[in-house]
């Protein structure tokens, strides 16, 4: 079992290290790079930073204005159907999002590490601590980084930073089924991943036989909707664990419609 994290430093560190890791890719695809399409439908790779941008601004203010955070998201619900993050972004030049986003990325974890860590913050989905808004926006950065390096056809080094999203998407399995309007199965599923640096990670649920096992970061693709479970070396063992894997979301907002297979 992998042991919970008193604080957020542990996470902001990792958090600045996804940026960095962002910012390389950024690098690689230059300013023309900002209009490449990315496997997410209509969105290209500015669309990505774009998204990214938008939401750390608004994760900053549910941990630190929360009131303002409420205003905007009353103003959000009654532009329904509207994705203000893209509308924004494709504004302005790509040397000014990229500035933007990676300002605002610094400030998100500078008031992250200000707070204390249990306390709860407000969210699109239900309120969490500050330490798993810390954890979602590394979960958010990581997947939409994913987007960019598809879309450049560039295979990502494997980092242990990934047991955080793990983290999340294990406790987020109670979210996945109240997203796709289903009945949580009363008996649970344990998960055990290969680590990127050789060890072994696992949630063990003794309510259950079953299991889902593989790599942890194939594990993580799908909990984000980046692969379907069918192109990744994930097991999924006994009829929970294959129900689960295939409506697994960490993120907050409506049901995901994931990647269809590609086949291997």
């Amino acid at each position: 079992m992998i042991a919970q994290t008193d604080g957020v430093d542990e996470i902001c560190d990792d958090l600045t290290a996804e940026h960095a890791s962002l910012a390389a890719l950024l690098e690689l695809a230059g300013e023309d790079g900002f209009t490449i399409p990315t496997p997410a439908e209509g969105w290209s790779i500015g669309d990505q930073i774009a998204h990214l941008w938008f939401f750390d601004v608004r994760a900053r203010w549910s941990m630190v204005e929360p009131e303002r955070f409420a205003a905007d998201l009353q103003q959000m619900m009654s532009n329904a159907g509207i994705d203000e993050a893209i509308v924004v972004g494709r504004t302005m030049a790509p040397a000014q999002l990229r500035s933007v986003s990676v300002d605002e990325a610094a400030r998100f974890v500078e008031s992250a590490r200000s707070v204390a860590p249990s306390s709860r913050v407000p969210w699109y989905g239900p309120a969490m601590s500050a330490r798993s808004s810390a954890s979602a926006r590394l979960m958010e950065t990581w997947a939409h980084g994913q987007d960019v390096a598809d879309a450049l056809g560039v295979e990502r080094v494997a980092t242990s930073r990934v047991q955080h999203i793990a983290r999340l998407a294990v406790r987020a399995r109670p979210y996945a089924y109240a997203v796709h309007r289903r009945e949580l199965p009363a008996s649970g599923v344990s998960v055990i991943l290969d680590a990127p640096d050789g060890g072994r990670w696992e949630w063990i649920d003794e309510s259950s036989d079953d299991v889902i096992r593989g790599s942890a970061v194939d594990f993580c693709l799908v909990s984000v909707q980046r692969r379907h479970a069918d192109d990744t070396d994930l097991v999924a063992d006994g009829p929970l664990a294959r129900e689960w894997l295939s409506i697994a979301q960490a993120f907050a907002g409506p049901a995901g419609r994931g990647r269809a297979a590609r086949g291997r």
